[in-house]
């Protein structure tokens, strides 16, 4: 089972992950939906496609951008189509 944890509170387990460049992607139904806080901020991998991103908020604490997705990967991502991935001080174990 992976988990990634931030400010000693678990918020994604699962034990289906896709690991791409060292991160490893969650199944986005295996994320915990109340620390999530949809963001504006949008950048863009040549070979993924656009990513989009979500703020984490955990008992008050708020981590910017601290989870990342792919709403529509380019084909060469195709695997991580529905899946998050963390940062920003996200333990995932």
């Amino acid at each position: 089972m992976t988990i990634a944890t931030w400010n000693g509170t678990v918020i994604a387990e699962s034990d289906d992950i896709v690991t791409v460049e060292g991160n490893a992607y969650f199944p986005r139904e295996s994320v915990r939906d109340d620390v999530l806080r949809p963001s504006d901020t949008h950048t863009v991998c040549p070979w993924k496609g656009t990513a989009s991103y979500f703020t984490l908020e955990v008992d008050g604490q708020v981590n910017r951008d601290a989870a990342w997705y792919y709403p529509q990967p380019k084909d060469a991502a195709a695997e991580i189509t529905g899946r998050v991935a963390f940062w920003k001080g996200v333990q995932v174990r």
